[in-house]
Formats: structure tokens, C-alpha cells, sequence
């Protein structure tokens, strides 16, 4: 998560070498791919991992909430902070946690130790996505910070997760894991030269934190984590198998509650309250959310279907280079052409792109491969980036508007939506996938009834082509009932993949019709106005 800072800028220092901005600007793509690497390697290599720990696939999940709730709740205290007690100890801190959870991550053997490893990663990864972008735009102008180093350093952040399926199969090979640690290892150890060799403008320091912010901190911090757990254990372990997972949510829905309550009779609010819930920032927030909730279909759709396919990971490498690039691609599409007035259609390009890329994957079949999902993940990931810089723009002007004080309640709809969204989103897809490959399966393997005629010659049929092979008939017909079995399976998996690629079509066309409707009401307010106005001439 990115964020800017909370005090004024200072007075622009004089233009720096270009040397020194390549070098500033290559330092805030290292720190940037590094918050976003340790999310991807644990994602991406969550069987690995399992494996080397001894533990099922859903004890391993536990990394990855151990990862995602500090970097989610971490970001609501980084401003003040960093204004409290300075930039410097405050990039040197972050940077030097950075190295000490990676050099840990080479050591661990247990669940226990990997949890609280991870836990560091992810408080590190919250740290450093400030400081990508800071390092992003300290060499740029005034006036090249909104339209070039917000969408730069987003792209880089959020390629972390792409990337790092791209580099995971040439790192892990036979060896396991260590390589993946050493080399996040490694980027830790150039960061914090990086760090120390080219220092950030220092900022005046302010007391800020307040007793009271650290209470309403503990609350959203419960709330945020509630939630997260709730969303990655509850599609694992099926929500009504597991009861304290809806005791969990009321807690966290009680939490952000009692939150609210305090920060409303606040006079130095942590956030406010009152303009979060004004209707500009509702819209903002809304669109925010379902555009992330969207996306998921990108980290929960393909990889994990081409998984039940039997696709190894070396063969996506291909569809997550493209991925990466065209993730790149959108941001310097963004960086040509945004402007703060055609905010409107740069989103419904996106939304119309995300139309697209989804209905062409839910044509999915057994025999889809990664290749033939290149075209329509390059249009999602070129749209994500099409969508995520100018609304994050947008959102950040309408806070300075406010005043600097308003930017960390805007920062709270960020982590929000796309931290928890993205969770939320990941977790309600994989239960639409589970469900509906259940209901797709059992109309399979009524079809499959081993009465019908045709299913009965099948059996015979390739039972007996397996008799060279196996030579008692009791064993053999075992083998192609249970060969077809699993067939069905895969075979409702993708049409369950293809239902929810389905429904992120028709939640895209929907938000695209919304936004139209939305510019239209826009557009005849604006009118009914100017009609209602006199002009000079009419008022003389």
C-alpha cells in the first residue's frame, strides 16, 4: 500500500543529475518488488511451503494471514510515525526489519517460527510500500509526482504478486525454498544500502499521536484481522463447518464499530468519520471495492484452475511475464493520457477491458492452457491499470482539498479496499467455486450412472484396453471408474471457473452501466444548473 505523506511538502531542493534520479527512481522499483514479492511467494508456492513444513495446505494458509493483516493494518500509524519521530529513522527501521525477517526466513522449520516470520514480512511490506513511493517521487517535480510517480510506483507494487510466479520456478527447482529466501534476502540487503547511500528529504517533525489513536488503531486492527481471517479460512474449512468463524466476524463487525463510535466524538479524529460517509466518498469507496473484488478473478481464477488442470508453474510462466508487462504497459498508458477530467473514461475502458478478458475466459475448457488465456489476462491486467492511478488521484485530490489531515482517512479507504477487498474477494470466489463445482459434479456423475448404456460400453471399452497392463477385471474396471471420477471433477472445476469468470463479466458490465448512468446524472445536473444561472447579460 502507497501512501503520501501527511505534512506539507517542504520547499523543492534543487534538480537532481539524472544519474541520481535513475538511481532514485530504480531504488522505489527494488523496494517496491520486494513489498510485493513476499505476498507472491507465499501465494504462489503455498503447496511448497506446506510441504517443507509438514502441514496440511490449510495450516499453511496461516502464513498468508499472518502476512496480509499487518501489511493491511500497519499503514493507518505509518504517517504520523513518520512525522512523530522522522523520515530517516523511519526509512532506516522499516529497512533494516526488511533484512532481519528475510535472513529469519531462511532458518525456519516450523509452522510456529514461519507464522511469526511472516508476520515481520508483512509489517515490513507495509513499511516499504511507503517508501517506494516516497522514493518514487523524490527526484520529480512538483508537478510529475501525481501524473508520474503515483502510477509508477502502483505498478510496481502491484506486479509484486505476478512477479513473483515468474521467477518462483527458476528459483525453486530442486532445491526447494532456500533460493526464493536467499534472493528476497538479497533485494533486503540492497534496499538498506540503498537507503543509507541515497537519503530522502527530511521533513519537520510533529507530535501527532495521540493515547486515543493507539485505541482506535487496536480496534480497526481487530476488525481488519477478523475479517481477513474470516475470508482466507473460511472457503478452506467451509463456513458452516466452522462456527467460531462467524463468532470472529461479528467480533471484527463489533470492533470497527466501537471504532466509529470513538473516532465521531473525537475533536482530532484518527479518521473522520463524517467524511468518509459523505455520499462523494461512498461513491469513491464503493467503486474502489467492487473494481478490487473484480480483479480477484485474476489472482483466484486462472492460477488455481490451471492448477486442478495439472498445469505446472513453470508453464504460467509465459502468462505472467505478459501479465507483468502489460501490468506496465497501462501504467504508461495512464502517465501519456490521465487527466483529472477524464477520470469517467479511463474507468470505463477498464470496466470494458475486465468485460471482455472474462467473458473470453469462461469459454474454458479441459484443454485450455495458459496460452490460450494470454490475450484476455493482458486486457484485465492493462485495465487494472487503467483504473487504480486515477482513482487513487482522484481520492488524493479531494483529500488535500480537505487539508493534510485528511489524507490518512483516504489512506484508510485504500488499505480497505484493496487489502481486505481483495481478500473479501478472493474469499467469496473460491466458496463460488467450491459450491458450484459440487453442484456441476453431482449432475456429472448422474450423467456417468454406470446403467446407461453408453457409460457401461465406455467402462468396457477401456477397461478392456488397459488389460496388458493390469490383469485382474475387478482391478481394471476399479481403475477406469475411478479414472472417470476424477475426470468429472476437473471437468465441473472448470465449469464452476467458468461460472465465476461469467459473473466477473456481468459485475463489469453492471459497473459499466453504472458509470454511465452516473456520468449521464452528472452531465444533466450540470445543465439543469447552468439554466437555473443567470448570466451577466440576463441580471443587467
Amino acid at each position: 500500500m502507497s501512501e503520501p505523506a501527511q505534512n506539507p511538502a517542504p520547499q523543492p531542493a534543487p534538480q537532481m543529475s539524472l544519474p541520481r534520479t535513475i538511481a532514485y527512481m530504480s531504488a522505489a522499483v527494488l523496494i517496491a518488488l520486494g513489498a510485493g514479492l513476499g505476498q507472491g511467494f507465499v501465494s504462489a508456492n503455498i503447496s511448497q511451503i506446506a510441504g517443507d513444513l509438514g502441514v496440511t495446505t490449510t495450516e499453511a494458509s496461516w502464513l498468508l494471514i499472518a502476512f496480509i493483516v499487518p501489511r493491511s493494518c500497519l499503514p493507518i500509524l505509518l504517517i504520523k510515525i513518520r512525522t512523530q519521530y522522522g523520515l530517516r529513522r523511519f526509512t532506516e527501521i522499516s529497512t533494516i526489519v526488511y533484512v532481519l525477517a528475510d535472513f529469519a526466513a531462511v532458518w525456519m522449520d516450523d509452522l510456529r517460527s514461519a507464522i511469526l516470520v511472516e508476520f515481520l514480512s508483512g509489517s515490513a511490506s507495509a513499511s516499504l510500500s511507503t517508501l517506494a513511493f516516497l522514493y518514487m517521487i523524490e527526484p520529480l517535480s512538483q508537478q510529475w509526482r501525481m501524473r508520474l510517480g503515483l502510477p509508477m510506483a502502483l505498478c510496481f507494487l502491484a506486479m509484486g504478486p505476478s512477479f513473483a510466479r515468474v521467477i518462483s520456478p527458476a528459483l525453486i527447482g530442486d532445491g526447494g525454498l532456500l533460493r526464493v529466501h536467499l534472493m528476497a534476502l538479497g533485494m533486503a540487503l540492497i534496499s538498506l544500502v540503498s537507503v543509507y547511500v541515497l537519503p530522502l528529504r527530511p521533513v519537520p517533525h510533529m507530535k501527532v499521536i495521540r493515547p486515543l489513536d493507539l485505541i482506535s488503531f487496536a480496534l480497526i486492527a481487530c476488525g481488519f484481522s477478523a475479517v481477513i481471517t474470516g475470508f482466507v479460512i473460511g472457503p478452506l474449512r467451509w463456513w458452516t463447518d466452522a462456527p467460531w468463524l462467524g463468532a470472529l466476524l461479528a467480533a471484527g463487525v463489533g470492533a470497527f464499530a466501537v471504532a466509529m463510535v470513538i473516532e465521531l466524538h473525537r475533536k482530532e479524529p484518527l479518521l473522520d468519520i463524517r467524511w468518509l460517509a459523505s455520499p462523494a466518498m461512498v461513491h469513491l469507496t464503493g467503486a474502489l471495492l467492487i473494481f478490487r473484488i473484480i480483479l480477484s478473478e485474476q489472482s483466484t481464477g486462472a492460477p488455481r484452475m490451471f492448477q486442478v488442470l495439472g498445469v505446472a508453474p513453470s508453464q504460467l510462466v509465459t502468462l505472467f511475464s505478459v501479465i507483468c508487462l502489460f501490468t506496465l504497459l497501462g501504467t504508461l498508458a495512464c502517465v501519456a493520457w490521465m487527466k483529472p477530467t477524464r477520470v469517467p473514461q479511463f474507468h470505463f475502458v477498464a470496466l470494458i477491458l475486465i468485460a471482455c478478458g472474462a467473458w473470453m475466459d469462461s469459454q474454458a475448457t479441459m484443454d485450455t492452457r495458459p496460452e490460450q488465456m494470454i490475450l484476455s489476462q493482458a486486457m484485465i491486467a492493462f485495465a487494472g491499470m487503467l483504473f487504480m492511478p486515477p482513482a487513487m488521484i482522484t481520492g488524493l485530490i479531494s483529500a488535500m482539498k480537505k487539508g493534510p489531515q485528511y489524507i490518512l482517512s483516504f489512506i484508510i479507504i485504500y488499505i480497505s479496499t484493496q487489502s481486505v477487498g481483495g481478500m473479501i474477494g478472493s474469499g467469496l470466489f473460491t466458496t463460488l467455486v467450491n459450491h458450484r463445482q459440487a453442484f456441476h459434479y453431482q449432475g456429472l456423475m448422474e450423467e456417468l450412472a454406470t446403467t446407461r448404456p453408453i457409460v457401461a460400453q465406455t467402462l468396457t471399452d477401456q477397461a478392456t484396453a488397459l488389460a496388458p497392463q493390469i490383469t485382474d477385471a475387478a482391478l481394471r474396471r476399479a481403475q477406469v471408474v475411478t479414472q472417470m471420477a476424477t475426470d468429472a471433477s476437473n471437468q465441473a472445476y472448470v465449469m464452476a471457473y467458468n461460472d465465476l469468470y461469467f459473473l466477473t463479466f456481468l459485475l463489469a458490465v453492471l459497473a459499466a452501466s453504472a458509470l454511465c448512468l452516473h456520468v449521464f446524472r452528472d452531465w444533466l445536473a450540470a445543465r439543469i444548473e447552468a439554466r437555473r444561472t443567470p448570466t451577466p447579460e440576463t441580471s443587467s
